[in-house]
């Protein structure tokens, strides 16, 4: 009921506060003693170490704690021993991760976990698509079953909307039929309709709409996405696609997990950085350190307290099972507000446009190492594959969705193979294998140098097959996508 009580009560501004004025430390410094006192497994992660939590008392202190992770903590002691008091009674819901890098995990939370992550949800209705002001529509296109997209964003949402936001909700899961109908029956009683899913997944979803006529423009559709890495290119061709001219306000990615919820999202003002840094890819590399381009969102590192442990990530915050340390080994980084402001306006940047600045650190994150192949030794990723597709001479075949594969035996020598979804009402036909394979190939060369100069020229271009959409094999309907065997 405090939780409660604190988020309905309290305005974005002061919820959003400190960590606009602070670097969260002293927050995290704060919940390492309570879960060192409180946790059964951490105080005996501590004892193990002979570390004593009231010695931690500066960020270097703090970045001498053990790491966790999901082998050495969470599947090492039982749900009761990683809760506060060691008693998971006080927990109500199981969140389940996705399973997309090994067995699920199933992760205790309590309601009262829910309204600080709920503020993530506030800060991107409210700064992005002024959801305070007009009569929205939301509907939930994640999977509604024990999976944690689906059931934890209605809840968040409803949250919201009991604070005061114009906000109505409806939940089809990922029924593209559903989608559709709710949609043309609702949509038009409403100033703005958000689509809630996963980014290929809502691709199909705009696709089967146009496909049937539907005017996507007259629903003023927005778009909240989580899961993947997406392109600017595919940012433009959802929004072209779906009617929309303000692409800064259009799309808002969150950077989520079943471990502990939202960490970050989008906000109008990364959206546009990331459009900036799109266009300057040595002003990208020489920020981001890698040729590809993340998912940059702003975080308050009141709630979630990030650090980089060689090149990846790991975050301190209070959950159902509070975490300390936790490394989620995604390859990212984190910067302050005022040194990413001032590296981009030494570049040029310009950021009056961008309406509302929160002066939030940005974290970027790039996409899952367990979905990238090694090819010759240089490591192909799915971003630079999804950016092939999303050109104009092959977007209009394909649903975007692919899985990449090294094949061996081929002629004695390995193959680099990608099957290919084509879009609704598609055939195969070699003329549009022919066109894919020039398009990835002239991408990966441009874009990945290990694979233009480890991989023998003979063997670079792509062995593509094409399937039909929703093709079991491949592209079963209704499951996370993966995009490497």
């Amino acid at each position: 009921m405090q939780a409660r009580d604190h988020f309905l009560t309290t305005s974005l501004d002061d919820l959003l506060a400190r960590g606009e004025s602070g670097d969260g430390f002293p927050e995290a410094a704060g919940l390492l003693r309570r879960v060192a006192g409180e946790v059964p497994a951490y105080g005996q992660i501590l004892k193990e170490k002979a570390i004593d939590p009231a010695a931690i008392r500066s960020p270097a202190d703090f970045a001498n704690l053990p790491l966790l992770d999901k082998a050495n903590y969470v599947r090492r002691f039982s749900q009761d021993e990683v809760v506060f008091g060691g008693d998971r009674g006080r927990c109500d819901f199981y969140a389940v991760s996705s399973g997309s890098t090994g067995e699920p995990t199933f992760w205790p939370r309590a309601a009262a976990d829910e309204y600080p992550v709920a503020v993530r949800f506030e800060q991107v209705l409210h700064d992005m698509f002024r959801a305070h002001e007009k009569r929205t529509l939301a509907i939930v296109c994640f999977a509604m079953g024990t999976w944690v997209g689906g059931m934890f964003t209605t809840f968040c949402l409803r949250a919201v909307a009991e604070k005061g936001y114009c906000v109505m909700i409806a939940t089809p899961g990922n029924k593209p039929d559903e989608i559709l109908r709710i949609v043309e029956k609702l949509g038009p009683d409403f100033d703005q309709t958000i689509l809630l899913g996963y980014p290929p997944f809502l691709k199909e979803v705009i696709d089967a709409g146009r496909a049937k006529g539907l005017d996507w423009g007259r629903f003023h559709p927005r778009l909240v996405l989580a899961g993947e890495v997406f392109s600017e290119t595919w940012r433009e061709l959802m929004a072209e696609r779906a009617g929309v001219e303000d692409i800064i306000h259009f799309a808002a990615s969150l950077y989520g997990t079943a471990d502990a919820g939202v960490l970050a999202q989008e906000t109008p003002l990364s959206v546009a950085i990331r459009r900036f840094l799109a266009k300057r890819p040595d002003l990208a590399q020489a920020i981001f350190g890698d040729t590809r381009l993340p998912t940059l969102c702003q975080y308050d590192p009141a709630g979630r307290y990030f650090e980089v442990v060689d090149g990846t990530l790991a975050f301190s915050g209070d959950n159902g099972v509070p975490l300390i340390r936790y490394h989620i080994a995604d390859r990212g980084g984190i910067m302050t507000y005022a040194d990413m402001m001032a590296r981009l306006a030494a570049a040029g940047f310009d950021a009056s446009f961008v309406l509302k600045h929160r002066r939030q650190p940005f974290v970027w994150v790039f996409g899952r190492a367990n979905f990238t192949i090694s090819y010759f030794g240089a490591n192909i990723f799915p971003e630079t594959v999804s950016l092939a597709l999303e050109q104009p001479t092959v977007r209009g075949f394909v649903t975007g969705k692919f899985v990449m594969e090294v094949k061996e035996g081929l002629s004695d020598k390995p193959a680099f193979a990608l099957a290919v979804e084509l879009a609704q009402g598609v055939a195969a036909a070699d003329a549009i294998s022919e066109v894919i394979a020039e398009t990835v190939l002239g991408t990966l060369r441009e874009l990945n140098s290990e694979f233009a100069n480890y991989v023998p020229s003979d063997l670079q271009r792509p062995l593509i097959t094409l399937y039909p959409q929703g093709h079991p094999d491949y592209f079963p309907v209704g499951v996370k996508h993966r995009y490497s065997r």
